[in-house]
């Protein structure tokens, strides 16, 4: 017994369920700043006249005095820095050590973010969103798996999805929070809130010790072949390129695997559909509310109504998957039921001239669509191998935005614009969620297979490795090291 292995002494100090928490937490505040400038209290209005009664203009919109076109743009600009990083982090995964990606992006994230509070006009504010999105390509990208590495094997899915809740959660705390701010404060003001409350995760992200990615190790054949050209005297300009053209090799190559599996493009296109009414919703929802009901409170009504159904339908959603048992093929069963029942409602909401009416049956709606979030980031997670856990993740978020929410804000203020009614705007963008359920149906019938325990061989997450650790008891076996964590 005297030769039996023992747990490393300096374990990283995530465990599971701190993992899980902490991510959480980063995930709620990025959210919280997409909801804070959608908000009535940061976003604002331009001055506006009625039968000789004028209302100021206010926040954002109203102090450079934007179109709904422009302000539109103000909920997409950030997703265009997203957009150019998420590959970028996903593809770095592989030689350098995911945790460490995630501390560098919130670091970028709250330098943007607060410089978004110090912005002079619209394209001062439109590049810092800009920032704020290579920010949080890093989290994007990289945190799913991670969670997914950690989460106890029957209860995966329903971690995922309370990761995912947090993202109707922060939208509509940002409406509160936007709004209480923004209207006792200023609007800059919640900007800089935002990034105090990041700074402590930005420096968490450096000094704890990194976790390892399932699918990874860090001591990459690339790394040897650059010394050797190092060795031979060549320049450093070669040891560059060499570097470049293997990720570059390595990323193409990558691609080609994503593009041609099937699964992982049909639940990526529903996501597209789903995303493009989700956007609108959640940086229009105020002002239309506002403007059909006459919501004098608009950001609180809309807030509550996220927050609770959003949490409840996100986690019920992947604890429904998980009881049904967490496959592929069931998680598509989940995503097209519960996104084309949730349309029908949210549409016959839309069609009421009732105030309670339209919040009892658009928070049923509501219950619905926010189930999707933990089951199809499953099968984004499961349907490929896990070395390309991130690269999937991060095409799935440039691919939904690209083509989901990205247009979608802006193009909503353009239907706006040209029709001048509401009510009519929002039935238009509710029946989008058909073809996403459509779509997700079709997921039903094709081949698929769970593939997390592909490439497992000597390339485990740290949870694993620290189990193998405590309960080896084999007297001759070799201690496994943490030299491929750092």
């Amino acid at each position: 017994m005297a030769n039996q292995p023992q747990p490393s002494k300096h374990p990283s100090w995530f465990t599971p369920k701190r993992l899980l928490v902490i991510f959480c937490v980063i995930n709620l505040i990025n959210y919280v700043d997409r909801g804070a400038i959608a908000s009535n209290g940061v976003n604002g209005n331009l001055e506006t006249c009625n039968n000789g009664k004028c209302t100021p203009a206010s926040g954002i919109q109203g102090d450079f005095k934007l179109s709904n076109f422009k302000d539109g743009w103000l909920s997409s600009a950030f997703m265009v820095g997203l957009l150019v990083s998420s590959p970028i982090f996903a593809s770095l995964a592989k030689s350098v050590n995911p945790f460490r990606l995630i501390g560098v992006g919130l670091s970028v994230w709250t330098l943007a973010v607060t410089g978004c509070g110090f912005s002079f006009n619209f394209w001062s504010i439109i590049i810092c969103r800009m920032l704020v999105g290579v920010g949080e390509a890093s989290f994007i990208s990289l945190a799913a798996p991670f969670i997914d590495d950690n989460a106890p094997p029957p209860q995966k899915t329903a971690w995922l999805s309370i990761f995912y809740m947090c993202i109707p959660s922060g939208y509509a705390l940002g409406y509160v929070y936007g709004g209480l701010v923004g209207t006792r404060l200023s609007w800059r003001a919640a900007f800089w809130g935002e990034a105090i409350l990041m700074l402590p995760f930005v420096i968490l992200g450096f000094v704890v010790k990194p976790l390892q990615m399932r699918g990874f190790k860090h001591k990459e054949d690339s790394e040897v072949d650059v010394s050797q050209v190092q060795d031979s005297g060549a320049s450093e300009t070669r040891v560059v390129a060499t570097r470049i053209k293997k990720h570059l090799s390595r990323f193409l190559k990558d691609m080609k695997e994503l593009l041609f599996d099937k699964v992982y493009i049909v639940n990526v296109l529903g996501y597209v559909a789903y995303t493009f009414v989700i956007g609108s919703y959640s940086y229009w929802g105020p002002k239309a509310g506002y403007n059909i009901y006459h919501m004098k409170n608009a950001d609180m009504m809309f807030g509550g109504v996220t927050i609770v159904c959003g949490v409840l339908g996100t986690v019920a959603g992947g604890f429904a998957l998980d009881y049904m048992t967490n496959t592929i093929n069931n998680a598509f069963k989940l995503l097209a039921t519960t996104t084309f029942i949730g349309a029908i409602l949210c549409f016959g909401a839309f069609c009421l001239k009732s105030t309670y009416g339209f919040l009892a049956l658009f928070a049923v709606g509501q219950l619905l669509v926010f189930a999707i979030q933990g089951p199809v980031n499953f099968v984004c997670l499961h349907c490929v191998k896990p070395s390309l856990r991130p690269l999937s993740m991060a095409i799935s978020t440039v691919a939904i935005h690209i083509f989901g929410d990205v247009p979608s804000s802006p193009l909503v203020g353009v239907l706006q614009d040209h029709i001048k009614n509401w009510r009519s705007t929002a039935l238009i963008l509710t029946s989008i969620f058909i073809p996403a359920a459509v779509i997700w149906f079709i997921g039903i019938f094709l081949h698929s297979e769970d593939r997390y325990n592909d490439e497992s061989e000597n390339q485990k997450s740290t949870t694993e490795i620290e189990e193998n650790k405590a309960q080896s008891i084999e007297p001759d076996a070799e201690p496994a090291t943490y030299s491929t964590l750092v």
